[in-house]
């Protein structure tokens, strides 16, 4: 049967660490404590989180099926277990390449930590990548398809290259101090270290303030993520003249990671948001049913 999308096995082999990596941090959202371990895992595993703070340590795999639509962030949930804010997590991961690994949390909700990637990558490039023996499974886009309206859409169409490229174009306006900006990159490992990994979480002024009227984010600072202002970052500078725009595809690549292989494409969006992201995954790839799956903490 012809869906549209061809399945096929690429010479890639698939990969997962060397050993274990640990990031510390506490959450945006939540403002609580938490520690994740990267643990090493076997071919075909794929990425799945593990919360060793419950009964039973359930597992929620990385998987577009187990997304649950929470605003402003990408939540997983299988059975009565769940991850909060995992985007970043599983940009790294993605961006790194790295296809199998059991990510075990004492919460629920991921490490802020700057608002980016980079304090995963730097710990996952440090504990090291094992290349393993099976084939990485790749979907490549032969037809295009768009989902969203006028006002915020997301498209993939088939590949202008080797490698999957991502597309993103922002605009807040011209009255607003973020404005519009436009960026495209590979994902390949050295483009997603040096280019896209850095770039941080941003938001208006009044959007901050609106938030912490809701009890959300109290422990966050201006220092832990872009809070723009009419002037531009308060009490924060930027790493890129277009880092908005960077994170932004830093986040879709995130979401894209929830295919479970590598989709080789060429998606652009625009203004398009975590919602849209995993919809568009569900439409290019089938998802299993979420099978809830028992593990003794080790």
């Amino acid at each position: 049967m012809d869906d549209g999308f061809s399945l096929m096995f690429t010479a890639r082999k698939q990969r997962t660490l060397s050993r274990t990596a640990v990031v510390e941090g506490f959450g945006y959202w939540s403002g609580r404590d938490v520690r994740l371990e990267f643990r090493p895992a076997e071919s075909g595993a794929g990425i799945v989180f593990v919360r060793s703070d419950l009964a039973g340590c359930p597992r929620i795999p990385a998987d577009a099926a187990h997304r649950v639509e929470v605003p402003r962030r990408t939540t997983l949930q299988c059975g009565e277990a769940r991850v909060d804010m995992v985007e970043h997590v599983m940009a790294a991961l993605r961006g790194l390449q790295i296809d199998n690994c059991e990510v075990w949390a004492d919460e629920a909700e991921m490490p802020g930590c700057d608002g980016s990637s980079l304090p995963f990558v730097r710990a996952l490039s440090k504990a090291g990548i094992a290349v393993q023996a099976a084939d990485r499974r790749r979907r490549t886009i032969d037809r295009s398809i768009r989902l969203g309206d006028e006002k915020s859409w997301v498209e993939a169409r088939p590949p202008i290259g080797p490698a999957p490229v991502v597309e993103y174009h922002l605009d807040y306006g011209p009255a607003s101090p973020i404005g519009s900006q436009v960026g495209r990159f590979a994902i390949l490992p050295d483009v997603f270290r040096g280019e896209l990994a850095s770039a941080r979480t941003f938001m208006l002024q009044e959007e901050a303030a609106w938030l912490r009227s809701q009890g959300l984010g109290r422990r966050v600072t201006y220092g832990d993520l872009l809070i723009f202002g009419p002037g531009g970052p308060i009490e924060n500078s930027l790493r890129f003249g277009d880092e908005c725009v960077r994170h932004k595809i830093l986040d879709l690549i995130g979401d894209l990671a929830l295919a479970g292989c590598d989709l080789v494409g060429h998606f652009v969006a625009y203004r398009s948001g975590h919602r849209l992201n995993a919809e568009l995954v569900r439409r290019l790839v089938a998802t299993n049913q979420c099978v809830r799956q028992f593990r003794r903490c080790a």
